[in-house]
């Protein structure tokens, strides 16, 4: 099935490595691919060294899309396209039981992996692969294959009082 979880809310990477850890101790086999952030966002450390939990490759350093120049974009957008192809790719030939695709929207709306590509994929996906989707603004077309929808709504929080993201909380 089709789990896609977003919105501007927080905790939809939350959902997603909760759901691939609940899987991951049911013995299914999991890929996890992330967009848009780095080898120290916290999540990875104990997403790797959880069994039966695949986690894809991210830089090192990456800036804000918003940060980056022209060069800068089409670089990381080559990379990311590169991600998304290889693990498709490797959770379809490799029989895992789930892929995530985390902040898989926001790499979409920034350019850096192709809609119609996420589509294709998702739209032909086997039946026994579960797909989870995670970002900010998903096409009506992906809703449209979805199974499971939750959107994320902020009611508050404190980036609304200049608070900058902390370590071990939102990173």
């Amino acid at each position: 099935m089709i789990h896609i979880y977003y919105g501007d809310g927080k905790g939809k990477s939350t959902a997603a490595i909760g759901l691939a850890v609940r899987a991951a101790g049911s013995r299914m086999k999991v890929m996890f691919v992330q967009f848009l952030k780095t080898e120290f966002s916290g999540e990875r450390h104990t997403l790797s060294h959880t069994e039966n939990i695949t986690l894809s490759f991210v830089p090192v350093e990456l800036k804000f899309t918003y940060e980056m120049d022209e060069t800068e974009k089409a670089k990381a957008a080559k990379l990311f396209q590169s991600i998304f192809d290889e693990n498709v790719t490797k959770a379809l030939t490799q029989k895992y039981d789930m892929i995530v695709l985390d902040e898989i929207f926001s790499a979409i709306e920034a350019g850096m992996v192709s809609e119609n590509e996420v589509y294709s994929f998702v739209s032909n996906a086997p039946k026994n692969l579960e797909v989870v989707l995670t970002g900010h603004n998903p096409s009506e077309r992906i809703l449209a294959l979805a199974d499971y929808i939750t959107e994320m709504k902020k009611v508050r929080h404190p980036y609304d009082n200049g608070v900058q993201a902390r370590f071990g909380i939102e990173f």
